[in-house]
């Protein structure tokens, strides 16, 4: 796979695919960091090149329209801050405006391009928006890895019309997920939270088939303890996966459910009902919102006694302080125990980068469905299309 280290991008307009969709705050402010972070070598590396970078990226699902919340000026202000660099930023992302925009930039400048979900060509890889997209650079360099299992406009449909590269995120990334597919230390536990199992089946599938132990949490577990007709009350479940989680060998000694939960009637936290009880106890009125007291200390046991431990997905409702504690108690297991430990979803490196946990861990992934595949042993469309 060739780099940006590969190709000479000194004056050339170079445009920057990144992964900048960050969380927001339910105040409506920014909330992690760690994306912006994690794309800053390239950039700087770029401008020590004379490159003049040209930032494209998306920002929530706005769903193919322009939506105020969802623009990327207040994105282009963060990075800037992290850069202290100037960074020009325009509302839109295809037309003459961008275009005198871009025929404007001098040597070592960098301009941040609006949403490109506020197009609806982006998703779904149209070709017109793509070399519109691509008509403004000379190169094309691919640093999102955290939407290359995406066929997007902005990850393959560009590579059409562009020399294309990777950056060098994307090539750490693609690198250490790789040899860790190929080379890891047993036991092998893995750690699958988050709300849907539709979009983490494979990879609970693929891993059954490899690792010593996999450890489910999260309101993805209450739809695999639904599916073996335990009670779970009103807690969220995805019911059109219960054939799909049926599939799976739900009395495989590797699979390590939740034996208890914390419980509330309703997500707030704040009130006086939020209990322990033991998985199958749950009355029908309540919610399974985090692992209970004795499931971290099984999941900690097996985790204390690995090699080698992926994780993917808060474990509980983090959103809310009182249903935190559960991915909070095993992150500082994992941590404390020393092993190669490898973590990847934004809704987990956000809550840990807030509470100042994310610095141990031997990898932390900026993609969380794509950290997914690649270990699944999938090709991701956009690190394919570097290739050809």
């Amino acid at each position: 796979m060739k780099t940006v280290r590969d190709i000479d991008v000194v004056g050339k307009k170079v445009l920057l695919r990144c992964d900048l969709n960050l969380s927001i705050n339910p105040g409506g402010s920014l909330g992690d960091n760690f994306r912006v972070k994690v794309s800053l070598p390239t950039i700087k590396y770029l401008i020590e090149k004379k490159a003049k970078v040209i930032i494209i990226t998306h920002f929530g699902r706005p769903g193919g329209k322009i939506d105020p919340a969802y623009s990327l000026e207040k994105i282009a202000k963060q990075l800037e801050k992290f850069l202290e660099l100037p960074v020009a930023f325009i509302d839109d992302c295809i037309g003459r405006r961008v275009k005198e925009k871009v025929n404007a930039l001098v040597d070592g400048d960098i301009l941040m391009l609006e949403n490109l979900r506020f197009y609806l060509g982006e998703e779904t890889d149209d070709e017109v928006f793509a070399k519109e997209l691509s008509s403004i650079a000379d190169v094309f360099i691919n640093d999102a890895f955290g939407v290359s299992h995406r066929a997007h406009a902005s990850t393959v449909g560009v590579t059409k019309f562009l020399p294309s590269v990777a950056g060098l995120l994307l090539e750490k990334e693609v690198n250490t997920l790789s040899e860790l597919l190929n080379n890891y230390e047993r036991p092998l536990s893995v750690v699958i939270g988050g709300a849907k199992i539709s979009t983490k089946i494979g990879f609970i599938q693929s891993f059954l088939d490899k690792a010593d132990h996999v450890l489910l949490g999260g309101a993805l577990a209450n739809t695999v303890l639904h599916a073996k007709g335990i009670a779970i009350g009103k807690s969220y479940i995805e019911k059109n996966m219960t054939e799909e989680v049926n599939k799976l060998t739900l009395t495989d000694i590797k699979l390590h459910l939740p034996v208890d939960a914390i419980v509330s009637a309703d997500k707030t936290g704040k009130t006086a009902d939020i209990h322990n009880d033991v998985i199958g106890k749950t009355k029908e009125n309540d919610l399974i919102l985090d692992i209970g007291e004795d499931t971290e200390r099984l999941f900690s046991e097996i985790l204390i006694n690995s090699k080698t431990i992926i994780w993917n997905g808060p474990l509980g409702y983090i959103e809310v302080d009182a249903f935190a504690h559960g991915t909070k108690a095993i992150a500082e297991t994992i941590l404390s125990s020393g092993v190669n430990s490898y973590i990847g979803g934004g809704e987990s490196i956000a809550y840990l980068e807030k509470n100042n946990l994310l610095d141990k861990f031997t990898h932390v992934s900026s993609g969380g469905g794509a950290m997914l595949e690649l270990l699944s042993g999938m090709t991701l469309p956009g690190v394919e299309a570097l290739n050809i």
